[in-house]
């Protein structure tokens, strides 16, 4: 068979892994909000990372064991990655879904590649153009006119009114650090081991608050299929499926290709949460909305394309 034609069929195959992909994870964010008032929050992410912890660490065991000597050296670094990336996020997102629909809970998470900018130009000293200025604060104002319900001057009392917004927020600044920090993760760790390492930890640290929601406020998570099913799809669906074949799509077809397939998750996730839990959006939803895609386009692709033609020059 012809290469240019092996080419095109394994871009497809990966098409194909990271549409699914966005898919599991849109799906992630109605899942947490459908179960908000059955599982508890914290309940919902440990058992979700147990569950994927049992699945993906057979596959690992050998690979960590033969790196056991990165772990040693890079213990504390790894730790800060399993306590912002599972610990973390997910909680948060979580937490955020029990007062919040899930179309705005996404939609502002769908602002998380500008604070990865925001925090690599703060604390790396990575280079930001004015364009991409520009872009960071049509995205704050996104989330603005998102969090206030198109009233700005009620920002303030929106975000405390216990209506999810801070902890969302929250979130969307813990997974930004978690993703600035990904490109100083030790070198010689595979992918899969160090996967499979931050799920375990990450799942080891969330334990002490897990026992804290069962043991002193009282709230179980009930064992009938509605939280079974629940539990098997974050877990297997938006964890661990996720993983392999967004890993899988990189590979194919390299970081920047496949990282604008990212924009796909607030899509799925507002037709989901249409579809499953009836929500509705708003005038102030679609001004943030675009806002926030604006903001995202010239803060990280328009740049890109503008120095990539300039380069060719």
């Amino acid at each position: 068979m012809p290469k240019r034609l092996l080419q095109s069929a394994s871009d497809k195959v990966a098409y194909l892994l990271l549409t699914l992909t966005t898919l599991f994870w849109g799906g992630n964010f109605v899942v947490g909000r459908a179960v908000h008032e059955s599982i508890p929050p914290i309940s919902l992410a440990w058992w979700r990372w147990l569950v994927a912890a049992l699945i993906i660490l057979p596959l690992v065991i050998k690979p960590l064991w033969q790196s056991r000597h990165i772990l040693r050296e890079n213990w504390l670094k790894l730790g800060v990655m399993s306590l912002l990336g599972v610990t973390g996020f997910n909680t948060l997102v979580y937490l955020g879904l029990q007062t919040l629909p899930a179309s705005n809970g996404i939609l502002l998470l769908s602002a998380g590649p500008v604070f990865i900018l925001m925090i690599s130009w703060w604390f790396l000293g990575d280079r930001v153009r004015p364009i991409q200025i520009l872009g960071m604060v049509l995205s704050l104002a996104g989330i603005l006119v998102l969090v206030s319900k198109g009233a700005p001057w009620h920002f303030w009392s929106q975000l405390g009114s216990g209506s999810g917004n801070l902890w969302i927020l929250t979130a969307v600044v813990t997974w930004a650090i978690y993703s600035v920090m990904l490109k100083k993760r030790p070198a010689g760790l595979s992918g899969l081991a160090f996967f499979g390492l931050t799920t375990l930890v990450g799942w080891l640290l969330l334990t002490p608050f897990f026992l804290f929601e069962w043991l002193y406020l009282g709230h179980t998570t009930p064992v009938n299929s509605h939280s079974l099913l629940s539990i098997g799809y974050v877990a297997l669906f938006a964890s661990v499926a996720a993983f392999l074949f967004w890993n899988r799509g990189v590979e194919i077809l390299g970081p920047n290709r496949a990282g604008y397939f990212i924009h796909l998750i607030p899509v799925w996730g507002i037709l989901l949460a249409s579809v499953f839990l009836g929500e509705r959006l708003y005038l102030f939803h679609w001004i943030g909305m675009l806002l926030i895609f604006i903001g995202i386009w010239m803060a990280t692709l328009l740049p890109a394309r503008l120095f990539n033609n300039a380069a060719d020059r």
